[in-house]
């Protein structure tokens, strides 16, 4: 009982410190981005620069926030190979929102700050949404067939959107991450997909393609994560509670070149249903490799 009682005050002082952490460097962030407005790319490359170190600062102190907080055990294999000066696309599975935390305490400060496709709606989110802006990070909109066939003359129209949005980072690094599975983790959802993969959902290739397609050239390396919790998959409470035990974190680094120069991925993947099938085994078969890991090191997909 006495532990739990631990585990809850840690908890909400830990979800205080959060809190007050966002709002302290969402602050200047949002201050800052409005100088942006002023049409100079020098000067707009510059502000950048100094919103990426806030935002760095703010994924630091939450660092700090965890490591004071939790004696989570961290095994994190990989990190030698990165750098602060590549253009990343990250990829990882997915099983609980503290994916994101892991994401940022493990690359922080290793390779460019972290940065999501998010859809066009999450602008609203209140603090967030003006601060992912500010930030750069990519909004889309997706049309579905559906609404295509309606509207054919929107056809391309979200590419087109989503390449101009990403026009800012040909001269400055970045690091876009992608949940390829699409969803969180859970068995309900393995079992209603029939996923063949014991650890994952099926993953999609869809959200890759984009990526690729909108900054085609500009990505110089794909990074591979897979996150393993030995103990049982976390609530976000588990995490911030000190609950958590262990986590494992694998990291494998691949040239883009490899995709794209040997002919699993090129601009045709939205037109020709055969590219689209021949990237989406590859994708399976980088899959099956991260199901196989997990499968030896006794992955278990158990809540707490």
């Amino acid at each position: 009982m006495i532990r739990g009682l631990m585990h809850h005050l840690i908890g909400t002082i830990s979800v205080i410190f959060y809190f007050l952490n966002t709002v302290l460097w969402a602050t200047p962030i949002i201050i800052l981005s409005f100088f942006k407005l002023i049409p100079l790319a020098p000067w707009r490359r510059f502000i950048s620069y100094i919103l990426d170190a806030c935002a760095t600062a703010w994924i630091t102190i939450n660092n700090l926030n965890q490591r004071v907080s939790s004696r989570t055990k961290w095994d994190v294999t990989g990190l030698d190979q990165l750098t602060r000066n590549d253009w990343y696309l990250v990829i990882a599975n997915h099983q609980s929102w503290v994916d994101i935390l892991v994401l940022q305490r493990v690359f922080n400060r290793k390779i460019p700050f972290l940065k999501f496709f998010l859809k066009k709606e999450l602008i609203y989110v209140p603090i967030l949404g003006l601060t992912w802006w500010a930030l750069d990070f990519p909004f889309m909109r997706r049309y579905s067939k559906s609404f295509l066939a309606k509207h054919p003359h929107l056809k391309g129209k979200d590419m087109e959107t989503t390449r101009k949005a990403c026009e800012k980072f040909q001269t400055k690094p970045v690091s876009i991450m992608n949940f390829v599975e699409g969803t969180r983790f859970t068995q309900e959802k393995h079992d209603r997909q029939n996923s063949p993969f014991s650890h994952l959902l099926k993953p999609k290739a869809g959200g890759v393609a984009f990526v690729l397609s909108a900054m085609g050239s500009q990505l110089h390396k794909l990074i591979d994560v897979t996150i393993d919790y030995p103990s049982g998959v976390p609530s976000f409470w588990d995490f911030v509670s000190g609950k958590v035990r262990d986590i494992r974190v694998s990291i494998k680094v691949t040239p883009i070149t490899d995709i794209t120069e040997n002919g699993y991925f090129n601009d045709n993947y939205f037109d020709d249903p055969q590219v689209r099938s021949q990237f989406q085994r590859w994708l399976n078969s980088r899959w099956q490799d991260k199901n196989d890991q997990l499968e030896s090191i006794n992955a278990t997909q158990k809540p707490l």
